[in-house]
């Protein structure tokens, strides 16, 4: 709402004060000495809020992007990220500072951030080198939320330039799929239970069976922690229920996830014959609070085994097919993993194309009867 105060000095002279007071908006003010002019700059200055094209004369030419990054990395990302996206953040937020921080928000164009994409694609950004695809969409991701908050909350723009043009990101490549066929999986399986080190075999089985990335098996406790490890995914073994509970994941939900067969008896086993000095469920031999690490006991499974271009983090990409030859849907194997979207999980599609194709049928022979 606007209000007019007329206004008296000493000498005589009469002046009209205006005020605009919209709420979730700062106050306005400014003085005339025409009534007419006064009501005309009310109106104009109330409808230019509304519509959100007021403050591109106002905050957005106080403030810079430096500004705009500086207030988000020390309001925002403590409370909003975990350490270790902090510190991603962080370096990829100061070299936008570098490139158009000096520039203040009412100048930002999409032409700004076509000449920092192209400068992405072929120097690269803090280590002089030119980026992977997905880096440079990192790169974006990041402005764009400062820019988000600039425009949605802070009310410093009245326009994201970002979402006035398409910018276009480099392709992504395919997303790789690589599981283990019939053979490998039984010779892997094998050189992991005769390896040397005892916790190799149950940590192999627990990550084929249930698909969690290599921090959420390696970080699993018999019970919480009495300072949970702030930096990494982590969870808790509830044998009594059949299920681990992940407490910290790498999109930051909850996450309960079942056990059976094999990999719960696993767990069994390892639970009968646990340290008393730690409440890891994998612990190091010589560090107990420290998980173990088991990169050349895997290294040396994969070359006994005959098993080539294979990481453990293929192990998940296993566990996806398998649920996908076996007839379980996108959304199916989306939960399984821990994904949000279907977009991560569209690349094991093609391999439940005889359940599709079943279902297909099932619904055709529903609808028009069995094939004649």
């Amino acid at each position: 709402m606007a209000s007019i105060t007329k206004r008296t000095s000493d000498e005589g002279d009469v002046s009209y004060f205006v005020r605009v007071r919209l709420k979730g908006y700062p106050l306005q003010t400014a003085t005339f000495k025409r009534l007419t002019d006064a009501k005309k700059w009310a109106a104009s200055t109330e409808s230019a809020i509304r519509e959100g094209r007021h403050f591109k004369t106002n905050e957005a030419k106080r403030h810079t992007l430096a500004e705009a990054i500086d207030r988000y990395q020390k309001s925002v990302m403590p409370q909003k990220f975990r350490a270790n996206e902090v510190r991603i953040r962080g370096p990829i937020l100061n070299w936008w500072k570098s490139q158009i921080g000096h520039l203040v928000l009412a100048d930002l164009s999409a032409t700004h951030f076509v000449s920092c994409r192209d400068t992405l694609i072929n120097h690269g950004g803090n280590q002089g080198r030119p980026l992977a695809a997905a880096t440079i969409k990192r790169h974006f991701v990041a402005i764009g939320h400062v820019l988000k908050l600039c425009q949605m909350e802070w009310r410093w723009m009245d326009r994201n330039p970002l979402k006035e043009s398409i910018i276009e990101m480099p392709e992504l490549p395919r997303g790789i799929v690589r599981f283990l066929d019939d053979d490998e999986l039984n010779r892997l399986t094998a050189a992991c239970k005769e390896s040397p080190n005892p916790l190799l075999y149950p940590a192999f089985v627990l990550a084929i069976s249930t698909g969690m990335r290599q921090s959420e098996t390696m970080n699993l406790y018999w019970r919480e922690p009495e300072t949970p490890p702030s930096e990494t995914a982590w969870g808790v073994v509830n044998l009594a229920e059949s299920c681990i509970i992940l407490h910290e994941t790498k999109n930051g939900d909850r996450r309960r996830v079942p056990l059976a067969s094999q990999a719960l008896a696993e767990l069994q086993k390892l639970n009968k014959v646990r340290r008393l000095d730690s409440a890891l469920v994998f612990p190091s031999p010589t560090h107990p609070s420290q998980p173990i690490e088991l990169k050349k006991a895997w290294l040396n499974a994969l070359k006994r085994a005959e098993v080539n271009n294979f990481r453990w983090h293929d192990l998940r990409h296993c566990t996806a097919s398998y649920l996908a030859m076996g007839g379980a849907s996108m959304v199916e194997i989306a939960a399984v993993l821990g994904h949000k979207t279907l977009d991560m999980v569209k690349r094991y599609s093609h391999l439940s194309d005889g359940h599709i194709a079943n279902v297909v049928e099932r619904m055709n022979s529903r609808i028009f009867g069995a094939n004649p």
